[in-house]
């Protein structure tokens, strides 16, 4: 009697398929690294090769923008050559019947007014900003300054090759220059789409750009070897080298935002609360800032240094407490990367079903919390106040509190925007190792207060 032929096996309920591919972060992951180790060892190549230039690390602005283009090629060609991700079709383009420019040159002229118009808006915005013009954010008003002609001149043949192929090339940058021109009816609702999706790229695009240059200083400058020594050095450099990765592919998330590339801004969240959720955690809205820059401020006493002044800087506690510190950023860089090209605060752009979102719905707002909590041991205070450290542990509850409320506000955007989301949001309330518990810990608590 013959056997029946093997057959795979298939989940009884199997999780949606995810719109990022994990390789796609990981080659990323790949090119970034390798340039961060030549930065590091840069003097010793000069020795073995006989390379000119300075025998130093490269530690500047340059060096950390740079980085930006090892991160970013190796995922972009791997999306368009492994995952060919611009046949998708959600990019909103059809390859195989491209128009003459004749007949797209009209849509095309309106939507570069608007495109332009969009630009001198943000602009003004710079200009308007103090806080644009000073420390960190002067190197990403350098950049932006310097690429703006290039972008300029660039925007034309772009526009009018992508109007081209794109099934519909009225989309909301064309209904903002329609509303300028003034030539041809449009719609204020997209108008509206268009305003969200640039005011999250103008206001995040020059944030991460930003904090590129310190982190990637702070990682590449010191001798490593120095830190191997004990468990705080260990998981200094480790956390530093987590947060490097979490911006860089956070930045180049933002910088390409491309059709072609199907990582498009497809909507922003239009909720004022998410709006409000999301700038409340970050400068110059930032609610977590140091006292002497508050708009609000609801931190204290407690930082990221706190955990070792408790608990010691060696022994078996000691590096125990350090290696969970670092998994925790390393959850909450992984948490970035495996969006690929596609990171971006406040936007629907595609499903991510993969990596650390299989766990939970939020794992970089949960691991980044819990650091804050494990590091900061808020309750703990020099002064042996009590006092302070109710205040430190409640103020601290608010931030987490901030974090909750964001992550719902991107939830409503999400589950309002695609059925795939709300399919992924009920397969995690079933089976993510996380969020399934919780989920059903929620369904008790409101269960029993029906009884009472």
């Amino acid at each position: 009697m013959t056997k029946p032929a093997a057959t795979a096996s298939v989940p009884a309920d199997p999780m949606p398929h995810s719109d990022v591919s994990p390789a796609v972060g990981l080659v990323g992951l790949v090119g970034l690294c390798g340039w961060i180790l030549v930065c590091h060892f840069w003097p010793q190549l000069v020795d073995h090769f006989g390379l000119p230039g300075p025998r130093e690390r490269l530690t500047g602005p340059n060096a950390a923008l740079t980085g930006l283009v090892f991160t970013a090629l190796p995922m972009v060609a791997w999306s368009l050559l492994v995952n060919k991700v611009h046949r998708n079709p959600s990019t909103g383009l059809d390859w195989s019947k491209p128009r003459a420019v004749s007949e797209v040159i009209d849509i095309s002229v309106t939507k570069l007014a608007g495109l332009w118009a969009t630009w001198a808006v943000i602009a003004a915005l710079y200009c308007l900003g103090r806080w644009y013009w000073t420390g960190p954010y002067q190197v990403a008003m350098d950049v932006l300054s310097a690429v703006v002609v290039p972008l300029f001149v660039l925007s034309v043949p772009y526009v009018i090759w992508l109007d081209r192929v794109m099934v519909e090339p009225r989309d909301p940058c064309w209904h903002f220059g329609a509303m300028l021109v003034g030539r041809e009816p449009f719609d204020p609702q997209k108008v509206a789409v268009h305003a969200r999706a640039w005011a999250v790229k103008g206001f995040f695009t020059a944030f991460m750009i930003s904090i590129v240059p310190g982190g990637f200083a702070n990682l590449v400058t010191p001798d490593w070897s120095n830190f191997l020594a004990s468990p705080v050095g260990v998981s200094a450099i480790l956390i530093t080298l987590m947060f490097v990765l979490d911006e860089q592919v956070g930045t180049v998330g933002y910088v390409l935002t491309m059709k072609p590339l199907d990582a498009q801004i497809r909507t922003a969240n239009p909720y004022l609360a998410g709006w409000l959720a999301a700038l409340m955690c970050y400068p110059p809205f930032q609610l977590m800032s140091p006292p002497d820059r508050p708009l609000f401020y609801l931190t204290n006493s407690w930082g990221d240094d706190t955990w070792f002044h408790v608990i010691g800087e060696s022994g078996t506690l000691a590096w125990i407490w350090a290696l969970w510190l670092v998994f925790l950023t390393a959850c909450y860089a992984w948490a970035t990367v495996a969006f690929g090209i596609r990171f971006s605060n406040l936007t629907y752009r595609g499903v991510l079903t993969n990596g650390p979102y299989r766990f939970t719905r939020h794992p970089a707002y949960l691991a980044k919390n819990a650091f804050w909590w494990f590091a900061g041991m808020p309750w703990v205070v020099n002064s042996g106040s009590l006092v302070d450290a109710v205040r430190n542990t409640f103020f601290l509850g608010c931030v987490s509190a901030i974090y909750f409320w964001r992550a719902k506000t991107e939830e409503k955007h999400l589950l309002g925007e695609d059925p795939k989301y709300r399919a992924y949001y009920d397969w995690m309330n079933r089976n993510g190792a996380i969020t399934a518990p919780l989920y059903r810990l929620g369904q008790r608590v409101r269960a029993s207060r029906k009884v009472v």
